[in-house]
């Protein structure tokens, strides 16, 4: 029998598991390194991936202060789509929904990708045009994108609010097919295994607490677990980025909030789609355990804690049941949050930093998890390379000093477009 037949399944739940082989290897540090990526979550470990499959390099280590995907990674509301439209954002999104739908394959590891499509609902004739224009948008940029009428958003989804007296008339919707959502922790767990088989050390319970320099430029870290030297260094901290780069001396632009979500207790199959809406800033699916996941928006307070307030579970139940008043009958099972990289125009940073041997990606609002690949493969490529991608040419710290925003969000932190 192979030694995952039912047998060994058995065999292994009763001895605790001990006999399963490491899905990624666990090494000692070594000295010195041609990358650090600093940040074991899922763009840190997505790009130590691309790094060595798409450009060769693989003496090449992730260091993570906690274990793999403790971070945003595993908080958050899993949602995959591409329905931007502003340049800057529209081909990075676009990038990776591409790599998302070939990634199981790519890393011989289900990351249980759903292409169950997402409806972002118009409430009035205004936000209806405006769902016209961003799907126009869309595809003109050979993104899919479907508008659809109410009759059409009543049919495809009948137990939302349709009556007279609804909080949020519904008038409509824009569709795109593509979009979905992907099991979080599965997402870490592949890139971990397909970098750690290429021969990046990922190097778990290291915690960076400075920078080694050769006069002004970075060529190391210092770390829980001593010095270690590299060539360069690359920041994926996600909710923390603009503390580990003050530790190098480098103010960002970013406010760190938290973000909470939510998931109720199981029911039977009902949400087969994501659903979100930007009169209220929500958003829902339903996973594959019969949980309803949902969330908002922001905290509006600045904090590095993991953890929410109640004035915001108050408001997205009352989101979500304005939408869905059925789901007033359910129970919330439990609660989590993670913490945000807010900028002031709600876009990314993809770049080289104005410190020499020192790189950026973070800056990710509300969109991290969906731009994981794409983000992971740009920038590897503007590591490996020294210059950006046209994917991520746009994503630079310097925009605001040259006056360009990539204003997707409209008022970054404080928005309640989606």
């Amino acid at each position: 029998m192979g030694k995952y037949s039912a047998f060994a399944l058995v065999r292994n739940a009763i001895t605790g598991n001990r006999n399963w082989d490491r899905a990624w290897r666990d090494p000692e540090p070594k000295p010195r390194y041609d990358v650090v990526i600093v940040g074991g979550g899922g763009h840190g470990l997505a790009t130590a991936y691309y790094l060595a499959k798409e450009h060769g390099v693989r003496n090449v280590a992730v260091l993570e202060k906690g274990w793999l995907g403790g971070g945003n990674t595993g908080r958050n509301t899993t949602i995959v789509r591409s329905n931007y439209m502003i340049p800057g954002n529209t081909a990075l999104y676009e990038r990776s929904l591409k790599l998302w739908e070939n990634l199981s394959h790519d890393l011989n590891y289900n990351v249980m990708f759903s292409q169950r499509g997402q409806f972002n609902l118009a409430h009035s004739p205004a936000s209806l045009d405006a769902a016209r224009r961003r799907g126009n948008i869309m595809r003109a940029n050979g993104i899919d994108a479907e508008l659809l009428d109410r009759a059409e958003v009543m049919r495809r989804l009948p137990y939302l609010d349709y009556t007279k007296n609804a909080r949020y008339p519904i008038v409509g919707a824009l569709f795109q097919g593509r979009a979905g959502t992907a099991r979080h922790d599965a997402v870490a767990w592949g890139f971990a295994r397909g970098a750690s088989q290429l021969g990046v050390d990922i190097i778990q319970q290291c915690e960076v607490t400075g920078f080694l320099r050769d006069g002004e430029d970075i060529v190391g870290v210092e770390t829980t677990r001593g010095p270690i030297r590299a060539g360069k260094v690359g920041l994926a901290v996600a909710g923390h980025s603009s503390h580990v780069a003050q530790k190098a001396g480098l103010r960002l632009p970013i406010e760190t909030h938290a973000l909470q979500a939510y998931v109720s207790e199981p029911l039977k199959p009902m949400i087969d789609t994501v659903i979100s809406y930007a009169a209220a800033h929500f958003y829902i699916s339903q996973s594959d355990k019969g949980g309803l996941v949902f969330g908002g928006d922001i905290d509006g307070y600045n904090t590095y804690a993991q953890r929410g307030g109640l004035p915001n579970v108050e408001h997205v139940a009352a989101a979500a049941k304005a939408l869905i008043p059925s789901v007033s009958r359910l129970r919330i099972l439990r609660q989590w949050a993670g913490v945000m990289d807010m900028t002031m125009d709600g876009s990314p940073f993809i770049c080289k930093t104005p410190i020499k041997g020192l790189y950026l990606n973070g800056g990710w609002c509300y969109g991290g998890f969906k731009a994981t690949p794409g983000s992971g493969w740009c920038y590897a490529w503007t590591i490996a390379k020294d210059e950006p991608h046209p994917d991520n040419a746009l994503l630079t710290l310097d925009r605001y000093q040259r006056g360009i925003q990539i204003d997707e969000k409209g008022m970054g932190a404080t928005a309640h477009l989606h």
